[in-house]
């Protein structure tokens, strides 16, 4: 039986550039839940801690969409160095400013310089996409990225809290920011693979997000990643107030394990249900499994729980990308791909300020409600939207209308 994966390495260059993007990739995992490790242990407040994770990834949520357009049509090395840099000097200083206890808002300040940091996962998808463009190795390839997407969620957040708790508060960050300079380092100077930037076609001048497809996924996705950010923060809360704090690092790395190696079986399988089907489905398990969360009290029941509660995201990732690059103009497929990891951005943000403000106002279990609540929303959001999400007949709306308009 032929390994699908091994096919779409034998392209040139694509063994290099995925391995340097899964490094560049980690501080996405790393950067967001070692701001709450840092700062709840230097600082001691969860609010606190969860503001300027919350700042940080809400900021990059909202800018990483403009850099991927600028992408689009300058360049992934021309726009990628300078914020790639912007960002690891201000991670840098976010790092001091912890150490040494400045004003607060000096934290606030350089948690949303880095938030500059541009979407390394849209940077690969699109080289992939240049390699393999109407071509079935494509969704391979995006397959293979929403399982290394999991592996990065696996690794970077259980090490980066691991490395908190083990060595001193600031140690998951520093290890953090120096994998995003050295993997972005050595992903942009592979410039065999970069794509050429392509001249705007008819329509081309307007954002992805016009699309009502795009909209929907990403309103979808940003309850989807309000249950990340909640488990993360809870989970930290709760094995601190058991007495072990340690084993915060084991939980989080569980919850991406199981949907990993579900991600890498959807990826080698040929469904035949449709993709907008396979979205509702894994969104319902999602939310479905955020109810044993609540009742998790233990340190063993609770990283059973979070197991469970882990096992749709790689196929919600896999299913969402395959959407995107079905109804997004190629010419912006950057920016689309990142209005995906937009929508998980901005809910790792909400979630994570809400989580927080849960286990300070009503105790460590209860950060779990914003888990269960974020959930429901999301699987409505994606049941009510399955008409647009399957036919371009269906994409006929006020965002498509404006895209031709233009």
């Amino acid at each position: 039986m032929r390994n699908p994966y091994s096919e779409i390495f034998r392209a040139p260059g694509t063994k290099g550039f995925a391995t340097a993007a899964f490094i560049a990739r980690l501080p996405i995992a790393m950067a967001p839940i070692g701001i709450v490790a840092m700062l709840s242990q230097t600082h001691g407040e969860y609010w606190l801690a969860g503001a300027v994770s919350a700042t940080y990834a809400l900021v990059n949520a909202v800018l990483s969409p403009q850099v991927s357009r600028l992408v689009d049509r300058l360049g992934q090395s021309r726009i990628a160095v300078p914020t790639t840099l912007i960002s690891v000097l201000s991670f840098a200083t976010l790092i001091v400013v912890a150490n040494q206890h400045w004003p607060v808002w000096t934290l606030f300040l350089s948690a949303l310089l880095a938030a500059a940091m541009p979407s390394i996962p849209a940077l690969v998808r699109a080289r992939w996409t240049e390699i393999f463009r109407n071509r079935p190795e494509l969704n391979t390839a995006f397959a293979f990225e929403s399982a290394a997407d999991e592996l990065v969620y696996v690794t970077g957040a259980s090490l980066s809290v691991g490395l908190s708790a083990a060595l001193f508060p600031e140690a998951g960050m520093v290890v953090s920011t120096l994998l995003l300079a050295l993997g972005s380092a050595a992903f942009l100077l592979q410039r065999s693979t970069e794509p050429p930037v392509r001249p705007a076609e008819h329509g081309a001048n307007a954002s992805a997000i016009h699309l009502r497809p795009v909209q929907i996924i990403t309103f979808s996705l940003i309850f989807v990643g309000a249950t990340f950010a909640t488990t993360e923060v809870t989970t930290v809360a709760i094995t601190k107030a058991l007495g072990q704090p340690e084993a915060a690092s084991l939980v989080i790395g569980v919850y991406a394990l199981g949907s990993f190696v579900l991600g890498i079986i959807v990826g080698a399988l040929s469904l035949k249900t449709p993709l907008q089907r396979q979205l509702a489905i894994a969104v319902a398990v999602i939310a479905l499994t955020t109810l044993p969360l609540l009742f998790a009290d233990t340190v063993p029941t609770l990283a059973l729980a979070v197991f469970v509660s882990g096992v749709a995201i790689s196929p919600t990732f896999i299913t969402a990308f395959g959407l995107i690059e079905r109804h997004v103009p190629p010419a912006m497929l950057t920016e689309g791909v990142t209005w995906v990891t937009t929508g998980i951005g901005i809910g790792m943000a909400l979630g994570s300020f809400a989580a927080g403000w849960m286990v300070d106002a009503f105790g460590p279990q209860s950060g779990f409600w914003v888990s269960v609540a974020s959930g429901a929303i999301a699987l409505a959001t994606v049941l009510a939207g399955q008409c647009r999400l399957t036919t371009d007949e269906c994409d006929v709306g006020r965002g498509e209308a404006v895209m031709a308009a233009e």
